[in-house]
């Protein structure tokens, strides 16, 4: 449960793997149980860096009691339980929701043959380059998170990292244009007999509200046909420390964007490709619409008058 300890644990267990990587096949079914191993742990230093309640089984009382200091009145340590590599990854999302481009979905093959190989002893020999690029993508901005130096993390193999790395960005570039294309020729079908005008009307029409049943939406011009799309996101609140007071200010975190005219549709792992629809949006709206906090009764304060 302590930070430090779960660091150099994650980077004995990363060594670990990729040394059964670079050793062949044969050795594939132990590169990427450790490499799971190894996400896991540093996900859990990152969240036992906060405090170490954030990385037990909340259901578990004992584990909540050592974890708070008072494991005086628990049972034994050793029986503490703590949570899993996708709950780890799901509560570093939440709190790092700019920082990791793997969501849950993204995140599988590598949840999917930790647990194959550790229950079953089963798994998908041509499945580890790509299990190693999930651990790869999780793994780096959570080293970033903890400031720990990347090239002692990942030692003599940062050259395969760095390859790794690039091969999954010239693949995720290689798909984005291919979603573009696609999208364009869709929108020339639909839309190219049409004049300007008659165009417009119905653009306007069937891009006024967005398809994307998500938490919060906000409008965005479509990289492929320049129509108005949506990309929907996790809202979250900006504070101002300084007044003690929530501001008037609503950002917008995108995880996906869908345009209705030419059906371009991106998800997390591939909307950085797509400039700065990846980027955050202030949202109007009062904040205290997003939070479980009563507004201040003087409303000039709120207000900042």
């Amino acid at each position: 449960m302590d930070s430090e300890q779960l660091k150099g644990s994650s980077h004995r267990w990363m060594n670990a793997a990729l040394t059964a990587f670079v050793e062949g096949t044969e050795s594939y079914d132990f590169a990427v149980h450790h490499a799971g191993v190894a996400t896991e742990h540093l996900l859990k230093a990152y969240l036992a860096a906060i405090h170490p309640a954030l990385i037990v089984d909340g259901r578990h009382f004992d584990s909540l009691l050592h974890a708070t200091g008072l494991g005086a009145h628990a049972g034994p340590l050793t029986k503490v339980r703590t949570i899993g590599l996708a709950e780890a990854h799901e509560r570093v999302l939440k709190l790092l929701p700019r920082k990791i481009p793997i969501d849950k979905k993204a995140l599988e093959p590598l949840a999917d043959a930790r647990n194959g190989v550790a229950h079953s002893a089963i798994h998908d020999s041509a499945q580890a380059e790509a299990v190693f690029t999930v651990c790869i993508r999780v793994v780096d901005p959570v080293l970033e998170e903890l400031k720990v130096d990347p090239t002692n993390y990942w030692g003599p193999y940062l050259a395969l990292h760095n390859k790794l790395v690039d091969e999954q960005v010239r693949q995720e570039r290689v798909a984005v244009e291919a979603l573009l294309v696609k999208a364009r020729s869709l929108f020339e079908q639909r839309f190219g007999h049409m004049s300007r005008n008659e165009r417009d009307v119905v653009l306007a029409a069937i891009t006024s509200q967005p398809l994307i049943t998500m938490t919060r939406e906000a409008p965005r011009e479509c990289r492929a046909c320049g129509s108005q799309g949506w990309v929907a996101g996790e809202v979250r609140i900006i504070r101002d420390m300084d007044h003690g007071v929530v501001p008037g200010e609503v950002l917008l975190d995108p995880y996906e964007f869908h345009c209705a005219a030419c059906d371009l549709e991106v998800g997390t792992k591939l909307l950085m490709h797509l400039g700065d629809l990846a980027q955050g949006i202030f949202v109007d709206g009062d904040p205290y619409d997003y939070i479980d906090v009563e507004p201040p009764v003087d409303e000039d304060i709120y207000r900042g008058r």
